[in-house]
């Protein structure tokens, strides 16, 4: 049960920072893209800037969860993007990412190994399995919105 922590963590690492069979992860793909490129809005498609905030806002609240607090996560929200009104604003938001990314691998390597098949939070969420690997799932879905936006933006 140990290793499966283990690969469950080293699986959202690869996503986040590379070494997946994808080739893909996202410290790559948002570590040229400039903030007015993030911002860039093409038809109606979410901006690079709003599904980075999107993709770490589950990230950080089921951190929070990891961490001993209640699940306060909000699907509404998901999307409130702060202000950014210059590159230094993006970079803060991409390093947070990042930083929120390394975090969120070192609690699920401290996870209890019998909590892996029991309810998150809420039985209606499923176990801490599913809510993991959704974790991960919903990283890669978004990273691919991530790279066609910015294909298309260049």
């Amino acid at each position: 049960m140990e290793a499966l922590y283990y690969n469950i963590a080293k699986h959202f690492k690869e996503v986040y920072f590379g070494g997946n069979w994808t080739t893909v992860n996202l410290k790559d793909t948002l570590k040229d893209v400039v903030w007015k490129e993030a911002l860039r809005k093409i038809a109606d498609l979410n901006t690079i800037a709003a599904l980075t905030y999107h993709i770490n806002y589950y990230v950080s609240e089921v951190s929070k969860v990891l961490q001993g607090a209640k699940l306060e996560a909000s699907d509404q929200v998901s999307f409130d993007l702060p202000p950014i009104n210059n590159e230094q604003d993006w970079i803060q938001l991409v390093e947070k990412v990042l930083s929120d990314g390394e975090k969120f691998v070192n609690l699920i390597e401290k996870i209890e190994v019998e909590a892996i098949s029991t309810d998150f939070t809420d039985p209606k969420y499923g176990s801490y399995y599913r809510n993991l690997h959704g974790i991960i799932e919903h990283t890669y879905y978004h990273l691919g919105q991530i790279t066609i936006i910015k294909k298309i933006l260049r």
